[in-house]
């Protein structure tokens, strides 16, 4: 009971993944079970199934950490005992802070100070996609777009926005202020409940 890779002229489309191959092994599971005759085969099966799946994962962990490799996100460091250890270098490191921006979020005190951050940026055209991405990181953080290049927030966030400027290496374009009072202070305190 072992599973093969498809191949033919197009590998994409005849290739299958690993969520595709788990599925059919347990459906091949499934019928050998089926037409195993005794509990003592059918315990065969289910020793080589085990054996099988976990040949899988290891596979696919290994494929995972061969990509991460040849996309240049880590590197190989080769240790005195023979072994070899996989660190993120800068690019993988940044990638891996890439997903943590998405759960950052800004605390809320307990008693506002009464200053207005104010986050303005000026990015040139030719870095849109990163002044998107910009634009839909402090959205998801939950600040007040005021004008499209100027977001507001009541609570101290310099950390975060530091954070994703740094990320995507815009700190010439982007300006961070406090400001004691804004002209649309009513709507604002609004907005964030403040």
């Amino acid at each position: 009971m072992r599973l093969k890779r498809f191949t033919g002229r197009n590998s994409k489309r005849n290739s299958i993944g690993v969520v595709q191959r788990k599925t059919l092994l347990l459906l091949l599971a499934g019928i050998s079970l089926g037409c195993a005759g005794s509990p003592r085969a059918q315990w065969r099966v289910l020793k080589e199934l085990h054996r099988e799946w976990e040949k899988i994962n290891r596979q696919s962990l290994e494929r995972a950490i061969q990509s991460l490799y040849e996309s240049k996100l880590l590197v190989a460091r080769k240790n005195h005992d023979g072994t070899v250890t996989m660190e993120l270098n800068d690019a993988g490191r940044k990638r891996a802070l890439t997903f943590n921006a998405g759960a950052m979020k800004i605390k809320r005190p307990q008693k506002w100070d009464g200053q207005w951050r104010v986050v303005l940026f000026d990015v040139p055209e030719e870095r849109k996609r990163d002044r998107d991405a910009l634009r839909f990181h402090l959205k998801k953080l939950g600040m007040h777009e005021l004008q499209k290049s100027v977001f507001v927030h009541p609570f101290e966030c310099r950390d975060e926005i530091d954070f994703i400027v740094e990320l995507h290496d815009l700190r010439p374009h982007v300006r961070f202020l406090s400001a004691h009072s804004v002209d649309n202070a009513l709507h604002l305190k609004k907005i964030f409940g403040v």
